[in-house]
């Protein structure tokens, strides 16, 4: 039984304009002490599917349908009350921005010893030892004086850490970690993903990864959610995803990655824009931008369906399969013939 089985989940949002349809029936699941990505332009619907599961949306102008089972329990029906005592207990979210998820007025150690007091029954001084347990797990320097600090009195890569800390100080179950390494040099943002993995494999956790990266997906996780407009364009194991491409979202986002012998001026890119989510397009959402576009890809919206093969590994395309193999093979064979050249 998956720990989180999410199935046929829809978010839209009233607005002045119209109806935004934020996350438009987007299905996957997830085992305990698995790692699932889930990756796409911006405003492609990540970080919505995650703050839907987390029932972080605005109630007042936000309709949510389809199932999100958590442990057998549907967080989509579950009360305010049930679903706070979830949050940040069973389930924790590192949120995208450390800069501004901290309180600035409230030291890094009072804000880690509410989070522990809000769902355990222990006193102050537990509460207290275990955020020192678990600044000094994350990498914080000279903890036991550090953990009386305000937030901005860390640095960027610091305060991600006070984050991890913070997600995972009452062991949670599952962890969402919306890009996690955001406005981070690269050097931190290594640093922050192989903590994440390590205290992972401590902890037995499952973790979403919600990134625009590709090539942090292909490093930590072992499943793929490729969405492009608020729905699912691909998804299945990584290594099945990143061999065999069966979408011409997924060989645009493959295509755009630098390479060492690529010039930083003469990267691919994928033509156009990502729709509007108020008045997406007819058929596939993709057909505006796709090179491989036809008429029926213009009026009938594909289904997401398994490759022939492999019943793991789903795609939502209309170009047969025979096109679908040459293509992933042509461009996996220039990734080999550079990678040769090199």
């Amino acid at each position: 039984m998956a720990l989180l089985d999410v199935k046929d989940l829809k978010t839209y949002f009233s607005t002045g304009d119209g109806v935004v349809k934020a996350v438009d029936g987007v299905s996957f699941s997830i085992e305990k002490g698995q790692t699932l990505g889930i990756v796409g332009e911006s405003g492609s619907g990540k970080s919505v599917t995650c703050l839907t599961i987390m029932g972080l949306n605005p109630k007042k102008y936000t309709m949510s349908m389809g199932e999100a089972v958590f442990n057998g329990e549907d967080l989509l029906a579950a009360s305010p009350t049930r679903l706070r005592e979830i949050r940040g207990n069973d389930i924790a979210m590192i949120f995208q921005d450390p800069m501004t998820s901290l309180n600035p007025v409230h030291t890094i150690g009072t804000q880690l010893v509410e989070a522990v007091t809000l769902h355990k029954d222990v006193s102050k001084q537990e509460a207290r030892s275990r955020a020192l347990e678990l600044l000094k797990e994350v990498g914080i320097p000279r903890a036991e004086r550090r953990i009386d600090d305000y937030p901005h009195q860390f640095s960027g890569g610091m305060r991600q850490r006070v984050m991890i800390a913070m997600a995972l100080i009452n062991n949670p179950e599952l962890l969402i970690a919306d890009e996690p390494t955001t406005a981070l040099d690269v050097t931190t943002q290594a640093q922050i993903l192989s903590l994440i993995e390590r205290l992972q494999q401590d902890y037995n956790s499952a973790v979403i990864m919600i990134t625009h990266d590709l090539g942090v997906i292909a490093e930590i996780a072992d499943d793929i959610v490729v969405m492009y407009a608020a729905e699912v364009a691909e998804k299945g194991p990584v290594d099945r995803i990143f061999k065999r491409p069966h979408h011409p979202y997924t060989w645009g986002l493959m295509g755009s990655l630098p390479r060492l012998n690529t010039d930083v001026g003469r990267l691919a890119q994928i033509q156009g824009q990502p729709p509007s989510l108020l008045r997406p397009p007819s058929g596939c959402r993709f057909h505006p931008r796709c090179p491989y576009v036809m008429d029926v890809c213009r009026t009938k919206d594909p289904e997401l369906l398994p490759v022939s093969d492999d019943r793991t590994h789903l795609q939502s395309c209309h170009l047969d399969e025979e096109t679908k193999e040459r293509e992933a093979a042509r461009l996996l064979g220039t990734f080999a013939t550079e990678a040769a050249a090199t």
